[in-house]
C-alpha cells in the first residue's frame, strides 16, 4: 500500500479523509528514492500554536488620588497598592490640565477643602468625559458646612467622607468601588432597602418605610405625602434594634398619594458615617 493509500486521498474506494487525519504538503519521491515524513495532526499544530503564542497582559487597574495632605495621600496609596491598583497622584495646581477623554481610571479619589469649590469642579470634568462618566469617585472633606454633601452628590460624586478617615473605613469603601466596577457598575445611590422610617414636619408626623435609599436620598412610602419641598427631620430605624439614624432634609418629588422622593442634606457628620456603614455592606452582599 502506498503512503497516499494508507492516509487516504479522498478518490471513491479509498478510506475517507477523517476530522484529525494529517494534513500539509507531501513532496513524493522519485524512483528509488527512500523518504520519512513527519506529518502533524490539526490538533498537534493548534497545540503548538497556542504553545507559541504569548500570554495577555490584563490591563493595570488605576486610581487618580488627588490630595493635598501628605499622611492622607501616602495612606490612600497603601490601601490602593494592597489591593493591586496604580496610583496616578498628579502635582498640585496641574489637576484641570488633566484628560479624562485620555485614560480610563477605575476609581478616583478628591480631596476637598474649605472652600471646596475646586475638587467639585474637578468632580463635574470627570463626569463630562466619556471614559470616565461611569467611574467611581470619592470625596473626602474637610468641609462641614450643611451644603457640601449636596453639592458633592449633585457634581456626581459616588461616596462621600469626612476627614480624618481610618484605614480600616478607607478600605471598605475601595472594595465597594471595585464590586461597582465589576458588578455593571452599580449605582451607591440606590439601595433597595425597606426599613421603618418616621418623617416630622412642624406638627405632622408620618410613620412609613424605604423603598429604596442613598447616601442623599431616599424613596419612602407612607399613607400620605408632604407638600413639595417641605423641611423634615426624618429617622430611619436600621434592621437589628440599632439606635435610629436621624437628620434634616426636605421633599424633592412626589410620586404619588402615597410616595415621594426624600433629600438627605442635612445630616450631621457623626449620623453620615452611621448611614454609609450602614449601606456598604448592603452593597457588598
Amino acid at each position: 500500500m502506498s503512503p497516499l493509500e494508507e492516509f487516504g486521498t479522498g478518490i471513491p474506494g479509498n478510506r475517507p479523509l477523517q476530522s484529525d487525519a494529517p494534513t500539509g504538503r507531501i513532496q513524493i519521491p522519485k524512483m528509488g528514492e527512500s523518504w520519512i515524513v513527519r506529518v502533524e495532526t490539526d490538533r498537534e499544530s493548534a497545540n503548538h500554536e497556542v504553545s507559541r503564542a504569548k500570554p495577555l497582559k490584563a490591563t493595570p487597574r488605576r486610581a487618580l488620588v488627588v490630595e493635598n495632605e501628605p499622611a492622607l495621600r501616602a495612606l490612600i496609596q497603601e490601601v490602593l497598592e494592597s489591593a493591586e491598583i496604580e496610583v496616578l497622584t498628579p502635582a498640585k495646581g496641574i489637576e484641570n490640565e488633566l484628560h479624562f477623554d485620555e485614560g480610563k481610571f477605575d476609581v478616583v479619589l478628591i480631596g476637598l477643602g474649605t472652600p471646596s469649590v475646586h475638587g467639585i469642579e474637578l468632580v463635574r470634568q470627570i463626569r463630562k468625559s466619556g471614559l470616565n462618566r461611569k467611574t467611581p469617585i470619592i470625596l473626602l472633606s474637610d468641609d462641614q458646612s450643611p451644603g457640601a454633601l449636596s453639592r458633592g452628590f449633585e457634581a456626581g460624586a459616588s461616596f462621600f467622607v469626612y476627614k480624618p478617615i481610618d484605614k480600616a473605613h478607607l478600605k471598605r469603601l475601595i472594595h465597594v468601588t471595585q464590586g461597582t466596577i465589576e458588578h455593571e457598575r452599580r449605582r451607591f445611590r440606590r439601595v433597595p432597602l425597606q426599613v421603618k422610617v418616621r418623617i416630622k414636619s412642624d406638627n405632622t408626623v408620618l410613620l412609613g418605610e424605604t423603598i429604596d435609599i442613598s447616601m442623599n436620598g431616599a424613596l419612602v412610602s407612607s399613607p400620605q405625602t408632604l407638600p413639595l419641598g417641605s423641611l423634615i427631620e426624618i429617622s430611619l430605624y436600621p434592621h437589628g434594634g440599632s439606635k435610629p439614624i436621624v437628620g434634616l432634609g426636605s421633599v424633592a418629588r412626589i410620586l404619588n398619594n402615597t410616595q415621594m422622593g426624600l433629600l438627605l442634606d442635612r445630616f450631621p457628620a457623626s449620623e453620615i458615617v452611621r448611614l454609609q456603614e450602614y449601606l456598604i455592606p448592603q452593597i457588598v452582599d
